[in-house]
């Protein structure tokens, strides 16, 4: 009788931690890291060698190698970066990157942060975004952008 009480509990609490990720996933939040004060930049040189940050915004995706909704993550802020005119979609390699994700507090990925044009992260992600959600936060991005200069 214990054993089986002990399994529906153990059940229970991995359906609700389920539940809990899935409403998480992709879900947007205002850029700065988690604790701190002020706008965080990033830079086209923390990003990679050679990387240019967009015109009017760039989304910057954090992946690892053996990541699933990475590359599901990257066909999505692939297709959206063609779509929208000045936007650069950069994948960083978390694991050769640890400096950077430990600065930006990215805790999984694939975590996707948008960076207007100075290089302000303005909105972030973890998981994977739906497309629709991706367009909604670089309009909002942008639109600040623009309403400030």
């Amino acid at each position: 009788m214990t054993q089986s009480v002990v399994c529906v509990a153990v059940l229970a609490l991995a359906s609700a931690y389920g539940l809990f990720r899935a409403r998480r996933d992709g879900r947007w939040r205002a850029g700065a890291a988690r604790g701190k004060g002020g706008a965080v930049r990033v830079s086209g040189a923390e990003l990679g060698e050679g990387v240019a940050l967009g015109e009017r915004a760039t989304l910057v995706q954090f992946s690892t190698a053996f990541c699933q909704p990475c590359r599901a993550t990257r066909r999505i802020l692939a297709e959206v970066a063609e779509l929208v005119e000045g936007v650069a979609h950069v994948e960083v390699d978390a694991e050769r990157n640890l400096e950077l994700v430990r600065r930006l507090e990215i805790l999984r990925t694939p975590t996707v942060l948008v960076l207007d044009a100075g290089g302000r992260v303005v909105r972030r992600a973890s998981g994977q975004p739906r497309k629709a959600d991706v367009i909604a936060a670089l309009g909002q991005a942008v639109e600040a952008v623009e309403t400030r200069g």
